[in-house]
């Protein structure tokens, strides 16, 4: 007989005690872990929004009492490594105008944030932006993944020869938050102490992101973005910029503004409301020409401010640390061994994928001269998003296949001189000579980096993608010959 079905037997198992209770016992016991959770949430959570000591009852100081008498400037940047680094240049600029301390960002990854479209009239509006970039930084603490843009880039010049200050961003949150950020990736994710880190974190960030407004002489969020503003120093302030939205995009998008210039230091400088504030958060410095315009910064002189006009002169080039620059100047030497030209294709990313025809136009007539002219084989270097064992098919495939005319070299992220790179990188110090936090266990990627000095070798010459800001970034390297 079955005794899992219902009817009698004398052979069935008689319920035992806690069978009989075990209902009234479970439901007892979920009622007065619910009541105990409840008050123990009560007891520990902070009481204020910005209280940033998880076990406080009463809510800490204002962030702003702990910044030491520092002023500090921090931004938003967003897209690929190329725009981030002249956001960086924008904000060294903002910061030696508004005498501030730049609060320097990670590498973000490469379009984890999105900023939008100027031209377009669509673009996230600065908090929202702000508060994505803010995430995605502790995010990267939180995975060990997070790399300094002055450990990528070299500040040193700046320092010691501009007097711009810096503070890299770890360290800032430290203060403004009043946390260790070594907690953020030390706790375990499962523990009360981690949940509370991360909720006054993100509370710290919503705060800074200007989600409150601003808060007197510790906060300004400026809300200044390229659909209304084009930042200049000492010159039109005040006046209409030669671009402004049709007027089918001003219906389309119900846009009520108009685009100003605005002179940075007359609104954001001294006797303004952004000038008494500890901290100034801005939102995206990306600016690119567009239609006889900037989209957004227009600081190509400052003729009435000689340390100005200098600092212009010195951030058009800011070169790589040197761990990174002479892996790449290794690899022209010893690798490729021969003068060479450099082909920058861009092919996968936004609105080159459906270009490749015009973006290989440009590559193969200097290929042709060269083969032309002489010697053979003619050694490339292909600077390229395409995978190799994409290549069938298109020209490049046909280019790898031709070894009578050419010796096509590239550099994969799994090569060993990408490889040592990074661990070279990873065990160097910060820029500030201070000990690394929450250092990466994961190797940062060095192939775009190399690969650019390497372009920057090419004595051959270089052809590089129409629009891409690498292309710049690589001619910009080129003009100040880092090779020679």
């Amino acid at each position: 007989m079955d005794s899992s079905r219902g009817g009698s037997s004398k052979w069935r198992k008689r319920p035992t005690f806690l069978q009989y209770y075990r209902t009234p016992i479970l439901l007892a016991a979920v009622l007065i872990f619910a009541a105990l959770f409840i008050s123990s949430r009560t007891l520990v959570a902070p009481s204020h929004r910005f209280s940033f000591s998880p076990y406080s009852r009463q809510p800490n100081p204002s962030p702003c009492s702990k910044t030491l008498g520092d002023r500090f400037l921090w931004y938003a940047p967003h897209s690929g490594f190329s725009n981030q680094l002249a956001e960086l240049k924008n904000a060294v600029l903002m910061a030696a105008i508004l005498n501030r301390t730049l609060v320097v960002p990670p590498v973000l990854d490469h379009h984890a944030v999105a900023l939008g479209s100027c031209p377009k009239f669509r673009v996230l509006d600065p908090n929202d932006l702000r508060f994505r970039v803010w995430n995605h930084s502790i995010q990267l603490i939180r995975d060990r993944r997070y790399v300094s843009m002055a450990d990528i880039i070299d500040l040193s010049s700046l320092v010691s020869g501009s007097g711009v200050k810096f503070i890299d961003f770890r360290a800032f949150v430290s203060i403004w938050c009043g946390v260790n950020v070594n907690s953020a990736c030390n706790a375990d994710s499962s523990s009360s102490m981690q949940f509370y880190l991360l909720e006054n974190l993100k509370q710290c960030g919503s705060l800074l992101s200007g989600y409150d407004g601003n808060v007197a002489t510790c906060l300004f969020a400026s809300q200044e973005d390229c659909r209304t503003t084009v930042w200049t120093y000492q010159k039109e302030d005040g006046i209409l910029d030669s671009f402004q939205a049709d007027d089918e995009l001003r219906k389309k998008r119900k846009i009520s503004y108009l685009r100003k210039k605005k002179d940075v230091y007359k609104a954001l400088g001294p006797g303004t409301a952004a000038g008494s504030a500890t901290v100034l958060a801005l939102g995206s410095l990306f600016t690119a020409p567009y239609k006889g315009s900037q989209s957004h910064i227009d600081f190509q002189e400052a003729p009435s401010d000689q340390r100005i006009q200098s600092l212009i002169q010195k951030i058009e080039f800011l070169p790589f640390v040197s761990e990174i620059l002479n892996a790449g100047k290794r690899f022209a030497v010893q690798t490729i061994k021969a003068p060479f030209v450099c082909a920058q294709l861009r092919l996968l990313d936004g609105q080159f994928k459906n270009h490749w025809k015009s973006t290989f136009i440009g590559m193969k007539q200097k290929l042709d001269s060269l083969r032309k002219e002489g010697p053979l084989p003619v050694h490339v270097f292909v600077m390229t998003d395409l995978p190799r064992v994409n290549w069938t098919g298109s020209y490049l495939g046909d280019l790898a296949k031709d070894r009578n005319f050419f010796k096509v070299f590239v550099l994969r992220e799994e090569d060993e001189l990408v490889v040592q790179t990074a661990k070279k990188l990873l065990n160097s110090g910060s820029y500030d000579g201070g000990e690394r936090q929450c250092n990466a266990f994961s190797l940062p990627d060095m192939l775009l980096y190399l690969e650019e000095i390497i372009c920057s070798c090419a004595s051959l010459g270089f052809v590089g993608t129409s629009g891409s800001t690498i292309a710049e970034s690589i001619e910009i390297m080129r003009k100040n010959s880092i090779c020679s």
